[in-house]
């Protein structure tokens, strides 16, 4: 079967490329209902994976977004997301500055590549372990991240508790008395 529309490879059990991946099949729709890209989760299937492409490798699909193209060729990290937005409807209108070069470097194309790269090494301290390790400069970060959560229990939120607790309660106290 001949493939006509991008895939959108991403990790299925990271919050932040789950996210990601929801906010393109949403935007993905042309006022038809046709989508422009096709976004499909990587599993834990590397044969349907070199299915889709012999030489693409699950570790690497997980630590980086892939675009796989019609042509069979495939675009990783910064590229890939510049193509996702070029066949988004709602981005395709701006998404043409990645491509725009000076004196041969495309700098807003760099830019994104720094951005991905950044977002690749955030990924981890964002709660993601399946997207590896952070890089080695968020590495002191991620461990007092791992320290704080475990000496907060591992809550999502602080549990603020009072300065000082009141000897007895208002209810039975008589100098509090609700006038009726």
């Amino acid at each position: 079967m001949q493939q006509t529309k991008p895939i959108l490879l991403f990790n299925d059990e990271c919050d932040v490329c789950r996210h990601i991946a929801h906010w393109v099949e949403r935007s993905a729709p042309n006022k038809s209902g046709e989508t422009s890209i096709i976004e499909r989760p990587i599993g834990d299937d590397p044969e349907a994976l070199r299915a889709l492409n012999p030489e693409l490798d699950i570790w690497k699909a997980y630590a980086t977004v892939h675009v796989l193209m019609p042509d069979g060729s495939m675009k990783v990290g910064g590229e890939a997301v510049a193509e996702v937005l070029r066949n988004l409807p709602n981005t395709r209108w701006f998404a043409g500055v990645f491509d725009a070069s000076i004196f041969g470097v495309r700098p807003f194309q760099a830019i994104l590549n720094a951005a991905y790269a950044v977002l690749a090494d955030v990924r981890p301290l964002l709660g993601c372990e399946s997207c590896g390790t952070p890089g080695i400069w968020l590495r002191p970060l991620h461990w007092a991240i791992k320290r704080a959560k475990d000496m907060l229990g591992q809550n999502r939120y602080l549990r603020l508790s009072p300065h000082f607790t009141p000897l007895r309660s208002p209810n039975k106290d008589p100098r509090f008395k609700v006038p009726h």
